[in-house]
């Protein structure tokens, strides 16, 4: 089993559709209006953004969060919570050991949250 898609709710499919792509750097794959669907590739999941859908929190895995963060405080996109250490791997469970867990929590133009994933490898390693 795999995960196939995950949806999120979009109010103004225009407006999703462009904060989105701003943010993938990439197209949508695909745009059905009606009924109100945007499709957008993230490695190999699709995101549907969806008028009816509901709201969701998805994380999205960024190399450069500090950097990430700032460019959307500079295009005005509300900054939820700053960039901050979750935990770290002690072991390969969820991520590789030894490295930092950081995230940041932003709004995208539809009012969701989305959290913002990197890891950094410790300094030791």
């Amino acid at each position: 089993m795999r995960l196939v898609q995950v949806a999120l709710r979009a109010k103004d499919l225009e407006r999703a559709s462009r904060f989105y792509s701003e943010l993938l750097g990439s197209s949508p794959r695909a745009v059905f209006d009606p009924p109100g669907l945007v499709f957008f590739d993230v490695g190999g999941v699709r995101l549907l953004l969806e008028k009816g859908a509901p709201s969701s929190l998805v994380y999205l895995e960024v190399g450069d969060l500090q950097g990430t963060v700032e460019g959307l405080r500079k295009r005005g996109v509300s900054i939820v919570s700053e960039p901050h250490v979750i935990f770290v791997h002690e072991d390969d469970r969820l991520g590789p050991a030894g490295s930092e867990e950081w995230m940041a929590f932003i709004k995208d133009s539809e009012d969701n949250t989305v959290g913002l994933v990197s890891r950094i490898r410790s300094m030791g390693d």
